[in-house]
């Protein structure tokens, strides 16, 4: 199974005010980053607002990314459910669409014993023959991965990484020691990727990238060179976006910033609501200084 590393931006989902996403858009955008040089893309990340579309616009979304890579790069598309036999619905579709990898996640309403949460993600992997990422967010998920999951799902021949937004490094080191080489590391915007990668990661799966692609991948390429002094410069540099990003939300944030760089990307998908001017003002500010 193959590994996955590099800098994968969460890629925004294109929706206009009666619901079509507009497949051109999300095809240069994913032109442009390519042409940038991140090593791969994920649809239906937390970016790209998985939780507030329909199967119809989700498969649009994954049809439309899979074309405009046209094998360039790895396609890790999400899959997120509440109910296992629609996650495995999902990534069998996904595979079917012709993706690279699948981003698992659970979405679940009631809460969930361990044993219930491994089995979801087993089910997914089982599902499939792509490596398949983990995904776990604490800040917006009702059920965590614990450790112990975690540990045990990296014995799974199919589940190659996890992409933790914990905020907490250290359970990343934690991941990483008990886990070794059975699973990998992703950062996410909520880390500082250059810690990541200094603790053993191998990349990062975020929105952020989307708008500084080529500082994203700058960033990775000092890392894995070992230059940490310039990275950590670089990083301190990026990090004012995810201060924006944190304070104003993530998805209207990122799809603010590509209109200022001249994608139609529309608005976020309601009941969000798209930036007010102050807060459209901060992100432009936050770009104007990263370049």
């Amino acid at each position: 199974m193959s590994r996955l590393h590099g800098v994968y931006p969460y890629l925004v989902s294109p929706v206009d005010a009666e619901g079509r996403v507009n497949a051109d858009v999300l095809a240069r955008l994913v032109d442009d980053l390519i042409g940038q040089g991140v090593h791969g893309v994920t649809p239906l990340g937390s970016t790209g607002e998985f939780a507030y579309l329909s199967r119809v616009q989700r498969t649009e979304v994954v049809r439309a990314t899979v074309r405009a890579t046209a094998g360039r790069v790895p396609v890790v598309a999400g899959v997120a459910a509440t109910a296992t036999a629609d996650a495995v619905d999902q990534a069998r579709a996904w595979q079917a669409e012709g993706v690279d990898g699948i981003l698992a996640i659970l979405e679940a309403y009631f809460p969930l014993k361990d044993d219930q949460i491994e089995a979801y993600f087993r089910a997914v992997a089982d599902a499939v023959d792509l490596p398949v990422v983990l995904y776990t967010n604490p800040a917006f998920q009702r059920s965590d991965l614990s450790l112990d999951v975690i540990a045990r799902l990296a014995t799974h021949p199919r589940i190659v990484a996890i992409k933790d937004a914990s905020t907490n490094t250290g359970r990343l080191l934690s991941i990483i020691n008990r886990c070794g080489d059975d699973i990998d590391v992703f950062s996410a915007s909520a880390h500082i990727p250059a810690a990541v990668m200094l603790i053993g990661g191998v990349g990062w799966m975020a929105g952020p990238a989307c708008l500084v692609p080529k500082q994203s991948v700058a960033l990775y390429d000092l890392c894995r060179e070992g230059h940490w002094d310039e990275a950590l410069r670089l990083q301190r540099r990026l990090w004012a976006l995810n201060e924006v990003f944190a304070r104003h939300g993530l998805a209207a944030c990122i799809k603010a910033g590509l209109a200022l760089q001249g994608y139609a990307v529309g608005d976020p998908v309601p009941p969000q609501r798209p930036l007010a001017v102050a807060e459209r003002d901060a992100v432009a500010a936050a770009l104007a200084a990263v370049d």
